[in-house]
């Protein structure tokens, strides 16, 4: 029971230690920014570098919070630095006045991006975007929409 502990507060302090967070800027650089998942159930592969969060997932920082079925976190142990998140089913996400929706989304650490794919859909304002996958580039602030619907409310009359 002792060595589970140490086990989970080991992968606890990869995961909080590397987390990047802010989305599109839905995940952003911010090392010293505190992630908390819950979920209904961990399971810990420290052999492997991964855990896998099961059930009522959310990742939760100061400014973003995701939602999902299911999150694989993958983690490097030498630098202390999440590669990836995949989270699966009922994706949402939150940040500020931006809502994403989804089925899917992966966070790649290395590459600052989050691929969006199976219905996404990203909601500002009154403001939608869909399309097959939305790919955030985290650096530039900037999104590729495949396979695009942009509905824009005109918030001004013409004359």
């Amino acid at each position: 029971m002792l060595k589970l502990f140490f086990t989970v507060s080991s992968l606890l302090f990869y995961i909080a230690a590397g987390v990047s967070s802010e989305a599109a800027p839905i995940l952003k650089k911010s090392a010293k920014q505190p992630v908390v998942i819950t979920s209904e159930t961990l399971t810990a592969d420290n052999k492997n570098n991964i855990a896998i969060f099961e059930g009522e997932v959310v990742a939760k920082t100061s400014d973003i919070t995701m939602f999902s079925d299911k999150m694989t976190v993958t983690y490097e142990k030498a630098d202390n630095k999440i590669s990836t998140i995949h989270a699966i089913g009922n994706v949402k996400v939150l940040n500020k006045d931006r809502t994403l929706f989804s089925d899917e989304a992966v966070f790649f650490d290395k590459e600052e991006k989050i691929v969006f794919s199976g219905n996404p859909k990203a909601i500002e304002g009154e403001n939608i975007i869909t399309g097959s996958q939305i790919i955030f580039f985290i650096k530039d602030e900037r999104a590729v929409v495949e396979r695009s619907r942009v509905i824009l409310q005109n918030t001004k009359e013409l004359k």
